[in-house]
C-alpha cells in the first residue's frame, strides 16, 4: 500500500467511507473496509472514517447478545489493525465491543457500541458510545451499556473527538466534553436511517453542535437497506464557520477524501476543510422513491432471492410496486401475474398488460375461477344457511395469495406485497391473501402519496434505477377510481372515505397522535373520525402479521408505532 503518512502537522487528509455493509457478514464487511482503505490510500488519505457498527452491520439488535458474534467482530478488528503497519491510512471503524471485568471468581461481560482507532499495526484505543437511543426504531439500551464521557484521541499529532451517532443528537454533553478536553476536529460515525426530509434535520443537528463547541465536524452516514430501515448516506462536513464544504450523495456508495488545514492557533482559528464535492441532493419525491428502491433491492439481494413475483391487478398499488421492483432489480428479475376473476374488468386486464409491457417484465395470466369455486364447494355444507358477503370476497384474495405463494415456492421467487399505509391502517387488506409476501416497498406510503409518486416516476428516472424512462405506469391506472374488484361495480370509496380525507385523518392519528376532538376541529366529520380511529385500533392484529416494508415517514408501523393488539381504549367525549 502507498505510504500516505502525514508529514505536516498543518494538513490532514480524512477519507469518508459511505458504504453498504450487510448485517452479520463480518467477512464481507471487512472486505469492503479493506477495499475502501486501499482506495483511500490511492487518494493519499491519512485516515479513513467508517460508519457506526460497520463491522457487524447496524442495527444488530439481539444478534450482539451472542458472545461468539461479538468475539468474531473484535477479532476481525484486531486482524485489520495489523494491516495498518504498512504506512497507509489509519482507521476509525465501528464495532460491538465486549469489556470483561474480574469480579471474584467470575468475569462480568459488558457490551458496548464502540469504535476502534487503528494505526501503526495495532488498536490504538476504543471509544464507547455514551448516549444510547431508546425511541422510535432504536432500542440500544436493550443490548448495550453506555460508555463514560470520552476524551479526544491523539492521531498523528491531531486531537480527534469521536462522538458516535446519538452522542451528537442527544443532550449528554459528549461534544462539549470533547471540546473542553482539547479536541480539534469532531468525527461522527452514524447509522442514521432515512425518513422524509431527514437530511435537513441532520444538518441542523450538526450545525447546533458546531455552534456549541466551535469545532468543525465530519458526519459520516451508513448506506443501504436493513429490513425496514433504509440508510441513505448523505455524509457531509460542517466547518467551524457553519459553512458546508463537502456534501456526499444520498443513496450512492463512495469513498471521498477531505483535505483539512490547521488554522492559526494564536488567532483562535480551528481546522478548516477545503471545499470539495458538493452533491446535488434529491428532492422529496426522488428521495422517497430511491428509499423504496434501496430498501427493496437490499432486502432481496441480501437475503439471497434471485427474483421476485407479484400480482399485477391493473390497480395503482400493484403498478407502482412493479415499477419499484424493476427499478430495484431490473426487468429480468421481476415476474408479474394477473389473477382475474369474474369481477375483473376488461379495463383492468388492459391496464395490467399495458403496465407489464411498459416495464418489460415477464407477464402471465392465471384465472382464479376454478380455485375459488373449489373453496365454495368445499365450504358449501359449512356455510349452509348463511348469506354471501365479505367472507366470499376474501376467498378471492386468498386464492390469489395461494397461487402467488405456490409460484414463490416452486421457483424461489420472493412475493412482493402491495398494500399501502392507508389500507394497512384501517385493515382494508386480507390476511393470507393480498397481505401475503416477503416485503412491501410501499408499506409506509399513504394512498395519495402512491398517486403522487406514480405520477412523478412517469416524468423522471432517478440515478441507479434499472427501469426504463418515460411512462411506466399507464395514465389510466392513475386516473381511474381505485377498486378491489371483489364484487360488481365496487370502488374503495364504498367502504372508506375519499382518500384525501382518510389520509389526513390517519396522519393526524398515527404520525401526530392527535385527539379526535382536535381532528374534528380541523373540519373532519366527527362520526368519520371516530370510525377511522376504531378501524385503526382493531387492525393492529393484521399489521403484526404483515410483511416488513420501507420506513418513509417519521412513524411507521412496527418499529416506531407499537400499539397493543388487545386494546379497548377509544378517544371519545
Amino acid at each position: 500500500m502507498t505510504n500516505s503518512k502525514n508529514t505536516s502537522p498543518n494538513t490532514l487528509r480524512i477519507a469518508i467511507a459511505q458504504l453498504n455493509p450487510t448485517m452479520g457478514d463480518i467477512a464481507g464487511n471487512m472486505k469492503l473496509a479493506r477495499e475502501a482503505r486501499a482506495d483511500a490510500a490511492r487518494q493519499k488519505a491519512d485516515l479513513i472514517l467508517f460508519t457506526e457498527l460497520f463491522v457487524s452491520g447496524y442495527p444488530p439488535e439481539d444478534l450482539v447478545l451472542k458472545p461468539a458474534f461479538v468475539d468474531d467482530c473484535m477479532e476481525a478488528v484486531e486482524d485489520f489493525a495489523k494491516e495498518t503497519d504498512d504506512g497507509g491510512p489509519g482507521v476509525i471503524i465501528g464495532s460491538p465491543y465486549a469489556e470483561y471485568t474480574d469480579k471474584g471468581k467470575s468475569k462480568t461481560r459488558t457490551l458496548h457500541n464502540a469504535v476502534a482507532v487503528l494505526d501503526e499495526g495495532k488498536i490504538q484505543t476504543w471509544r464507547l458510545k455514551v448516549d444510547l437511543p431508546n425511541y422510535g426504531e432504536f432500542d440500544e439500551k436493550r443490548v448495550f451499556k453506555a460508555g463514560p464521557l470520552p476524551g479526544p484521541v491523539n492521531f498523528r499529532g491531531v486531537r480527534l473527538g469521536i462522538p458516535i451517532c446519538e452522542d451528537i443528537w442527544g443532550d449528554m454533553g459528549v461534544c462539549e466534553t470533547l471540546a473542553e478536553s482539547g479536541a480539534e476536529i469532531l468525527l461522527s460515525p452514524n447509522g442514521s436511517p432515512y425518513y422524509r426530509e431527514k437530511m435537513d434535520v441532520r444538518q441542523q443537528v450538526v450545525i447546533g453542535k458546531v455552534v456549541e463547541t466551535g469545532l468543525p465536524m465530519i458526519y459520516a452516514n451508513q448506506l443501504g437497506g436493513q429490513d425496514e430501515l433504509v440508510f441513505d448516506g448523505g455524509s457531509f462536513v460542517i466547518n467551524a464557520d457553519h459553512t458546508l464544504p463537502v456534501q456526499m450523495n444520498q443513496f450512492e456508495d463512495s469513498v471521498i477524501t477531505t483535505v483539512w488545514r490547521r488554522g492559526d492557533a494564536k488567532e483562535g482559528e480551528s481546522w478548516v476543510c477545503d471545499k470539495g464535492v458538493i452533491a446535488k441532493l434529491p428532492d422529496v419525491d426522488e428521495a422517497d422513491w430511491r428509499a423504496c428502491v434501496t430498501g427493496l433491492r437490499d432486502y432481496v439481494n441480501k437475503n439471497g432471492f434471485k427474483n421476485v413475483v407479484l400480482g399485477l391487478s391493473g390497480g395503482i398499488d400493484s403498478a407502482i410496486v412493479a415499477a419499484l421492483s424493476v427499478d430495484a432489480l431490473g426487468e429480468e428479475r421481476v415476474r408479474c401475474i394477473m389473477l382475474p376473476y369474474k369481477y375483473t374488468s376488461d379495463e383492468s386486464l388492459k391496464d395490467a398488460q399495458d403496465c407489464a409491457r411498459a416495464l418489460g417484465v415477464r407477464y402471465e395470466i392465471v384465472p382464479i375461477e376454478e380455485p375459488v369455486l373449489g373453496f365454495h364447494t368445499a365450504l358449501k355444507d359449512v356455510f349452509a344457511g348463511t348469506d354471501e358477503g365479505i367472507t366470499e370476497e376474501n376467498l378471492q384474495s386468498r386464492a390469489r395469495g395461494v397461487i402467488l405463494m405456490a409460484v414463490s415456492n416452486k421457483f424461489g421467487s420472493m412475493v412482493v406485497t402491495t398494500g399501502n399505509k392507508s389500507e394497512m391502517s384501517v385493515g382494508y387488506a386480507t390476511l393470507y391473501g393480498d397481505m401475503n409476501g416477503g416485503y412491501n416497498p410501499i408499506k409506509d406510503l399513504y394512498k395519495m402519496e402512491v398517486y403522487k409518486l406514480s405520477d412523478w416516476r412517469n416524468k423522471h428516472c432517478p440515478p441507479d434505477c434499472k427501469g426504463p424512462t418515460g411512462i411506466v405506469i399507464p395514465q389510466n391506472i392513475i386516473d381511474k377510481a381505485p377498486s378491489a374488484e371483489l364484487r360488481p361495480d365496487q370502488t374503495d370509496q364504498d367502504s372508506l372515505p375519499p382518500y384525501p380525507v382518510l389520509d389526513d385523518i390517519l396522519q393526524c392519528l398515527v404520525e401526530k397522535e392527535m385527539s379526535t376532538d382536535t381532528i374534528v376541529a380541523k373540519g373532519h366529520d366527527k362520526e368519520t373520525v371516530h370510525r377511522i380511529e376504531h378501524l385503526l385500533y382493531i387492525a393492529e392484529y393484521k399489521r403484526r402479521q404483515s410483511a416488513p416494508g420501507v420506513k418513509i415517514t417519521r412513524k411507521n408501523f412496527g418499529r416506531d408505532r407499537r400499539y397493543p393488539i388487545t386494546n379497548r381504549y377509544r378517544d371519545r367525549n
